[in-house]
Parts: C-alpha cells; sequence; structure tokens
C-alpha cells in the first residue's frame, strides 16, 4: 500500500485525485506518506495549500521505484500467461494522431502473423504515455524519438519540421526559418513528465551557434501547447504533419530549412521485452517501408 500510495501521488500529485485513483479517503493517503516519511527520515513532497511538489528525496525514490514495479508486474503478467497456457494479448498505443495508421499497418500484419495473440490499440498523451509502459497498461507505444529510459526499436517514421506560431506573428508569412529564430522568441514547452532528452531535442537550451532560447509557458498537451502559441505566449518546434492533424485558422506553421528531421518509431519497457513484443517490432519494421515520409 505504501509503494502504491507514493508513487500514485508521485503521479498525480494531488491528494484528491490519488484518494479516488485508490478508492480510499485522502486521509487515508496522507497517512501513509506521512507514515513513509517517517521511516526514510526526510520529507517526499512539499506541500502547500495550492500545490504538491517531490522534493529532491522523492524525486529519487521515485526513480528508483517505477522500473521495479514495473519489472514485478510485467514477471507477474508473463508468469500468469504461461501457467494459463494461454497466447496472451498486447496493448499497441500511438501519441499523436499521425502515427496512428503506421500503428494500425503494423497491428494488421502482426495479427496476419500471430492470430493467436489479440491486439488493443488506444491512445495516449503527453502527460501519461511514459506512466502508460511503467504500469503495464500499455506494451509498446509508437513515439518520438529520442525516449529516455525505453528500448526503442528502428525508425519507422520521419518528418520535417516546422515552426509553429500564432497567426498575426512577425514569422507567420515567412518562407522559412533557421533554427536560430529560436533564440529571438519565447519556446512553449512540454510537460514536466515529458522525458528530458525528447525536451532537448524539440525545445532545446541553446541553438547550434550557442544561443540561449528563453523559455516560454509550458502546456499540459498539445493541443493545449498550440493554444499558447495562438494566443502569442511563445513558439513551437513540431513536425509538419502538425498542418493536417492540428490545423488551425489561429496558428502558421512556418518551415525550419535547417533541422533535421524528427523521428519515431516504436518503444517499450526493457523488463517488457516479450516474445509479442519483439513481434510486434519486427512486424512494424517490415511494414517499415510502405510508410510515408514527409
Amino acid at each position: 500500500m505504501e509503494i502504491e500510495t507514493f508513487l500514485t501521488l508521485a503521479e498525480e500529485l494531488h491528494f484528491g485525485r490519488t484518494a479516488e485513483r485508490l478508492r480510499v479517503t485522502t486521509g487515508r493517503v496522507s497517512q501513509v506518506i506521512k507514515k513513509l516519511e517517517r521511516r526514510i527520515g526526510g520529507m517526499l513532497f512539499e506541500r502547500t495549500s495550492r500545490t504538491v511538489r517531490l522534493t529532491p528525496i522523492g524525486r529519487q525514490l521515485a526513480d528508483d521505484l517505477v522500473p521495479l514495479v514495473a519489472g514485478f508486474e510485467a514477471a507477474v503478467r508473463r508468469a500468469a500467461d504461461a501457467s494459463r497456457g494461454v497466447t496472451g494479448e498486447l496493448w499497441a498505443a500511438f501519441l499523436g494522431e499521425w502515427t496512428a495508421p503506421a500503428l494500425l499497418k503494423a497491428v494488421d500484419l502482426f495479427s496476419r502473423r500471430r492470430p493467436d495473440c489479440r491486439v488493443e490499440v488506444r491512445e495516449v498523451q503527453l502527460s501519461n504515455s511514459r506512466a502508460s509502459l511503467l504500469d503495464g497498461s500499455v506494451d509498446v507505444l509508437i513515439a518520438s524519438y529520442p525516449f529516455d529510459g525505453m528500448a526503442c526499436g528502428p525508425v519507422l517514421l520521419t518528418e520535417k519540421r516546422v515552426l509553429a506560431v500564432a497567426a498575426g506573428h512577425p514569422l507567420a508569412d515567412a518562407a522559412s526559418v533557421s533554427v536560430e529564430v529560436l533564440a529571438d522568441h519565447p519556446v512553449v514547452q512540454y510537460p514536466e513528465v515529458t522525458s528530458a532528452g525528447f525536451k532537448r531535442d524539440r525545445t532545446p537550451d541553446h541553438t547550434p551557434s550557442g544561443r540561449p532560447v528563453p523559455k516560454g509557458p509550458a502546456g499540459g498537451s498539445f493541443s493545449e501547447m498550440l493554444t499558447l502559441v495562438a494566443m502569442g505566449r511563445g513558439v513551437l518546434p513540431v513536425g509538419e504533419h502538425s498542418r493536417q492533424y492540428y490545423p488551425r485558422p489561429d496558428v502558421s506553421y512556418v518551415p525550419i530549412h535547417d533541422a533535421p528531421p524528427i523521428e519515431r518509431g516504436l518503444v517499450w519497457l526493457e523488463g517488457n521485452t516479450t516474445e509479442h513484443v519483439r513481434e510486434f517490432v519486427r512486424a512494424a519494421t517490415d511494414v517499415a517501408e510502405k510508410l510515408p515520409v514527409a
């Protein structure tokens, strides 16, 4: 109960939502956390009347516990499958609407090769993509690279980068821009839960020439980030397919002529590298040549 309560609160950062997920009272959540803090001898969360944040000790504990818990759950799941003699089930997910068709092509080929394995597909968001892999609710996910702390398959999709700006922004009518313009405008940030490597790739701290990039506000979802762009709060480097899948009259997409392409592929928890996951990665790789390249 202590570990489950701690990790749920570390994810939600809200006592009420944590209590709802665990189906206990907020008082019980508080009691469990205080007991754990007494055992450790230090505060795990900073609490105010409005916010709950992990302390450095709490962050370290969460980072240490999450892969251990996920590995344990994966091991139990594999043992249960073996004991039942069943052929299994695989949960595949996509992050971003453009990746869904690519995932479905992989699902189709995998299902023809392994008709004994049922594949379920779901969508995840920036805020829960990593958590879904860690808690086992998703076995494999097609997402942008880099994706820190996960096993990664071959690159399946590439697309050019563009800069999302407000429709009335001075850059909105430009034929193209350089990555260096990021130093001249606040850049909208991804949620805190997004991996550090991904954020460095999409919203770097410095331009290639070393100029610092000013940080704008963070959004909780991609749509929210585009809304911040539309409000003039900052600019945002995104993939070219955002034009098609996220068209907005209040946002313009300007090509970035000197940026490397965005790469996407399958990621999964190393401890959950089952035969089904390996087979799914092979299927996705085999259909990759037929996938669109931007």
